[in-house]
C-alpha cells in the first residue's frame, strides 16, 4: 500500500511527492510476490492536484510538468493492478493519478474535478485517461465547466467504479484485490497489457502529446495570473 502523505496540504502534489510516488511504485513493481498496488491518501482529502505555491515558480515548470507525466506513465503501466482509494476530494492533478489506476473507489460525497482552465491550465495530461474512460460530452462538461461532482455522477459517467460509505473504503479495495488474487497472474498480466495495446496509441504516446500542450499553458500569462489569484484567493483578471 502507498499512501500519499502530505495531509497539511490535502496531499497537494509537489516534485519531492511525485518523486517518492514513482519510486515506491518502481519499489512495489520490483517486488516479484506484489501483484497490486493499493493507493490512498492520508488525512481529509485523497489529492489536490499540483501544490499551486510551488508551480508558481516559473524555474519548477517543466520540471513537475514532466514529473506528473511520468508519475502518470508509471502508475498506468506497471504490471501491477493499480488501486486507488479515494476520499474527500480528487482535484485536477489528484484526479489525474486516481483515472491511471486500474479500479476506482471512492467515499461517498467525495467531489471531483478538473478546474485547469480556470488556472489558465490545460489538463492535457489527465485527459490522456478521461479519453479512455468518458464520453466526449462528459469529457467537454468536466473540461469546460470545471465544476466538482460529487462520487455517484463520477461512477455514473465511468470514472469510479465503487462508491461506498467512508469508512467502508478500504474493505471494499480489499474486496476487489482479493478478486484479482484469485486470476491467474500471467494471465493478469496479459490482459493488462493487451487494454493498453487495443488502443490506437499508447498512453506514453499520449502524455509526450499532452506534455506539449500542458507546457504551452504552464509557460503563459494566463497561467501566471491563474496561479497568482489561487493563491492570492482572488477572482482570476483574464485579458479579453
Amino acid at each position: 500500500m502507498v499512501t500519499l502523505n502530505r495531509p497539511e496540504r490535502r496531499n497537494a502534489l509537489t516534485l519531492e511527492l511525485l518523486n517518492e510516488l514513482v519510486a515506491a511504485i518502481k519499489v512495489s513493481s520490483d517486488q516479484t510476490s506484489e501483484r497490486v498496488l493499493i493507493l490512498r491518501g492520508a488525512g481529509a482529502a485523497f489529492c489536490t492536484g499540483l501544490d499551486l505555491k510551488e508551480a508558481a515558480d516559473p524555474k519548477k515548470a517543466h520540471a513537475t510538468a514532466e514529473m506528473v507525466a511520468n508519475t502518470l506513465v508509471a502508475l498506468s503501466q506497471t504490471r501491477l493492478i493499480t488501486i486507488a482509494a479515494v476520499h474527500g476530494a480528487a482535484v485536477a492533478g489528484g484526479a489525474g493519478i486516481m483515472s491511471a489506476c486500474d479500479f476506482v473507489v471512492a467515499a461517498e460525497k467525495t467531489k471531483i474535478g478538473y478546474p485547469e482552465v480556470r488556472r489558465g491550465l490545460v489538463a492535457g495530461l489527465i485527459l490522456t485517461f478521461l479519453r479512455r474512460q468518458v464520453g466526449e460530452r462528459d469529457i467537454r462538461e468536466l473540461l469546460f465547466g470545471s465544476e466538482l461532482i460529487d462520487a455517484e455522477r463520477a461512477r455514473e459517467i465511468g470514472l469510479v467504479n465503487r462508491v461506498v460509505p467512508r469508512g467502508d473504503v478500504m474493505s471494499e479495495v480489499q474486496k476487489f484485490a482479493e478478486s484479482v488474487l484469485q486470476g491467474a497472474p500471467e494471465a493478469i498480466a496479459q490482459t493488462k497489457r493487451l487494454i493498453e495495446e487495443l488502443w490506437s496509441s499508447s498512453v506514453k504516446e499520449d502524455v509526450d502529446l499532452a506534455l506539449k500542450y500542458h507546457m504551452q499553458a504552464r509557460e503563459s500569462a494566463e497561467a501566471q495570473e491563474g496561479i497568482a489569484a489561487f493563491n492570492e484567493k482572488r477572482k482570476p483578471k483574464w485579458a479579453e
